[in-house]
């Protein structure tokens, strides 16, 4: 009889310990989920009617080639990254691909900074990886960069390449030629978006040899697009400090 209460009592005990360690599982498991959650939902919110525009465009499953072109602060760069992580997350795109001239020349030249090629590429691509920041842990964005789930590509290295189910940003395109212009649009695959954004004011390239002013004269002058668009966004959208819209007031930018 003692025997028996004796193997009571090991199981009653042995139950215990079981459930107190799957509750130790339970809240480490919870624990490692809220650190994960940490990040917020992509959330699309204008604070202006040309932004409403963008979004509309960047979302609109017909329109596969966006441009948008203002000044600083605008949310043209933001809200770009904003619609192609949403994308991602929601499995409308299996990558994201990021390029910018490095510099406002041809010839391009990226060996002589340290590290990879993403290393090389960080100095000009900061201010994307900035809003990546924002939705993701800096381990998930190392680990999307070495499964080229994110993946950068310098302009000049995309000749030849075509990208499918990827959204596309192209940013700062003010400083690429017309035939950058040219050879990046035309990089475009299935199921793909491709967004290019660029403030003409801040170009280091004169009009005759300025990419994103050449092209924009030439859809002007074509009127007939079924899959290019593109907004102009201006001062009253730039939503940074106060300060910034005095500055770009005082260059007489806006």
């Amino acid at each position: 009889m003692i025997e028996t209460i004796t193997s009571l009592e090991e199981v009653t005990l042995s139950k215990r310990k079981s459930r107190f360690q799957d509750q130790a599982v339970e809240t480490n498991v919870i624990s490692l989920n809220s650190y994960y959650s940490k990040k917020r939902q992509v959330s699309l919110l204008p604070k202006t009617l040309n932004q409403e525009t963008y979004i509309n465009l960047l979302t609109d499953p017909e329109k596969l080639i966006i441009f948008a072109t203002g000044p600083a602060g605008t949310g043209k760069t933001m809200l770009a990254v904003l619609v192609a992580i949403q994308a991602l997350k929601n499995g409308s795109v299996r990558k994201i691909v990021l390029t910018r001239p490095a510099v406002g020349v041809d010839d391009e030249q990226h060996g002589f900074l340290p590290g990879d090629l993403n290393q090389k590429m960080e100095p000009w691509t900061r201010p994307l990886f900035d809003v990546f920041l924002e939705y993701y842990d800096r381990r998930d964005i190392a680990k999307m960069l070495d499964e080229q789930i994110i993946e950068i590509s310098p302009l000049a290295f995309m000749r030849g390449r075509t990208f499918h189910n990827a959204f596309i940003i192209a940013d700062e395109m003010q400083n690429a030629t017309p035939n950058q212009m040219k050879m990046l649009l035309t990089r475009i695959g299935q199921s793909s978006k491709m967004v290019v954004t660029g403030d003409i004011q801040q170009t280091d390239r004169k009009q005759e040899d300025n990419g994103l002013l050449d092209f924009q004269s030439l859809v002007a002058s074509y009127q007939n697009c079924k899959y290019v668009a593109g907004v102009q966004l201006a001062g009253k959208d730039i939503q940074r400090h106060p300060a910034v819209i005095e500055i770009l007031k005082i260059y007489r930018e806006i």
